[in-house]
């Protein structure tokens, strides 16, 4: 957490002289912020770590005698820091930075180009917000993530006797450290549980590979929705990266709806429009879960859907990487539940099986 009036101490670690620079002036333009210390590489970032005790870390994952991804994996077993992952957000990236967020990384954001960018004011918005964020960020040891992991893939069994709701769906939201609490939550599901529809913030490039690393370890089959994909029990259909994901009846049954409209609450895809639609389209015939995020997207349609009648529940506080979405909606009483992460699981087959 931040020491000394809300002053959060960060370290930047990346191998461009021209990379460490630009971070350097974005992070300490904020006066929240403080760079106490920049390293070219993990063997330096390490004394650089124990002689300024930072409160967030950026890394890059290409660097020099250590990459960055073994030494996020060394940092959350040995000194667990939250850390922001600095990398190239391209479809090749894509893999290595889920990894990152899998050992214990708390968010990411794509490298800075250059000091003429004209996007640097906006690329300052967002990497000032994602850092002030993780500086609260719950993260704990890797030894503990491998635990949690392992405790959740005994999965969750049907009960006799019961029937799975008709027409009946389960949505999906999530936003910072979504990634792993979303795989956590479908990985413990049996390959007979309702549909379900995911709405994740993710960059465009990232939702095809973050789909098929769900569908590799999940019972279920998971895709990136496409438009009038029809929606099928057993399945999850994830919101493509900069596209909408809405719920349509169509006169085969329910089809997923990808759109390009402007984004919600800053977001595309967003989980309000996700969940909106389920109340237009199936009523109380469906259930929200709100799971750890930045922000407040989604909070106030969890509410509309619990008035509506549906079950909804949102991650409670301590599983949550940030508490900011489904904390909101808790406060705005949309939760009919707030439930720890390896239990949420459970209650959606509960809710679906009658």
């Amino acid at each position: 957490m931040p020491i000394g009036r809300d002053l959060t101490k960060v370290v930047i670690v990346d191998d461009s002289g021209l990379v460490r620079a630009l971070l350097s002036e974005v992070l300490n333009s904020d006066a929240r912020l403080r760079v106490v210390g920049v390293a070219a590489d993990p063997f330096e970032a390490r004394e650089v770590i124990k002689r300024t005790n930072p409160d967030v870390i950026t890394l890059d994952i290409e660097m020099p005698k250590m990459n960055g991804i073994a030494f996020l994996k060394n940092l959350m077993r040995l000194r667990p820091i939250p850390v922001v992952m600095i990398s190239t957000l391209t479809q090749a990236g894509a893999p290595a930075t889920l990894e990152a967020l899998e050992h214990g990384a708390v968010d990411y954001l794509a490298k800075p180009m250059s000091t003429g960018d004209v996007g640097l004011v906006q690329y300052r918005e967002q990497i000032i917000e994602k850092v002030l964020a993780a500086a609260h960020a719950n993260v704990s040891p890797l030894e503990n993530q491998g635990a949690r992991a392992s405790n959740d893939k005994v999965g969750v069994n049907v009960q006799k006797n019961k029937s799975l709701r008709r027409n009946f769906i389960c949505f999906i939201g999530a936003s910072t450290g979504g990634t792993e609490a979303i795989k956590e939550v479908l990985t413990a599901l049996p390959p007979e549980s309702p549909p379900i529809l995911v709405t994740q913030h993710i960059p465009a490039t990232f939702s095809s590979s973050f789909a098929q690393r769900l569908d590799n370890n999940s019972k279920l089959t998971v895709v990136e929705a496409e438009n009038n994909m029809p929606i099928k029990p057993g399945h999850a259909y994830l919101a493509p990266g900069d596209d909408h994901l809405r719920v349509r009846k169509s006169a085969y049954g329910y089809v997923c709806q990808i759109e390009k409209s402007d984004p919600v609450n800053r977001h595309r895809p967003s989980v309000e429009v996700l969940f909106k639609s389920a109340i237009e389209t199936l009523a109380n015939n469906c259930m929200g879960v709100l799971l750890t995020g930045m922000g407040a997207d989604g909070s106030q349609t969890l509410l509309e859907m619990r008035e509506a009648g549906c079950l909804t529940i949102a991650q409670d506080e301590a599983t949550s990487v940030v508490w900011g979405m489904p904390g909101v909606a808790v406060k705005l009483g949309g939760a009919t539940k707030v439930l720890p992460l390896k239990q949420i699981a459970s209650n959606i087959i509960a809710e679906s099986y009658r």
